[in-house]
């Protein structure tokens, strides 16, 4: 049986009386009940940390997938709250969701052999054709939000023709190639991070050398995912 594995996932490093550092190491989900591994990462679990580390500095480490596209805004909004200055470090990969979460510090750190991805929000839902036209509605309004989150965090000359488009292909980025559109900086090369993901087999273009054995399947809450 699954059970709430909060403690598991905050094992809180170096916090102390100035800073504390958050990971996203695994895939955003809803709650507790879809967290099948240590590493994945929820609203609430990140709300009792930032309670904890009210006030102080925080590093943020990110080598996510994505995952669940409210749970990740929720995350998002919740950080940029966070009355502390926030650096945002991707260790190897900030995808899908996770490319939103990257964005939500005072700075933001990518290696030049770190990916960045960015595309359209999905769902998996069973209905009839008025269902179906609803949730396209509903995938719209997502898409409308997420892309103000880029648009505010993009290089001055970006336009929103542009972000549309990269996130209609699908498009991955290198860390040089995303301080180009996004107002994130580049650091030196760092020991790639393998990122273990049940996401992956949701995209299209996924570069060979992220691609990790992962679990058998499961279900996590991917009903709206990003």
């Amino acid at each position: 049986m699954t059970t709430d594995n909060l403690q598991q996932i905050l094992q809180v490093k170096n916090m102390n009386e100035t800073s504390a550092d958050l990971y996203f190491y695994g895939d955003i989900v809803s709650s507790w009940w879809g967290a099948w591994d240590d590493t994945d990462q929820y609203p609430e679990a990140v709300k009792n940390f930032l309670d904890e580390a009210k006030g102080k500095e925080l590093n943020i480490y990110i080598n996510s997938g994505g995952g669940s596209v409210f749970a990740g805004i929720a995350i998002y909004n919740m950080i940029k709250r966070h009355q502390g200055y926030k650096r945002v470090y991707v260790d190897g990969l900030a995808a899908s969701i996770a490319s939103i979460i990257a964005l939500a510090g005072d700075e933001t750190y990518i290696p030049a052999n770190a990916y960045y991805m960015i595309h359209k929000p999905w769902f998996s839902v069973s209905g009839n054709a008025d269902d179906l036209r609803t949730h396209a509605d509903v995938l719209d309004t997502v898409e409308s939000g997420v892309m103000t989150i880029y648009m505010e965090n993009a290089k001055e000359g970006v336009t929103d023709e542009q972000i549309k488009q990269m996130l209609k292909d699908e498009t991955w980025l290198t860390g040089e190639e995303a301080s180009q559109y996004f107002n994130v900086k580049v650091s030196d090369e760092v020991k790639a991070v393998a990122c273990a993901s049940d996401m992956y087999k949701e995209f299209k273009h996924t570069p060979k050398a992220l691609t990790v054995p992962h679990s058998a399947d499961r279900s996590k809450d991917y009903m709206f995912a990003f």
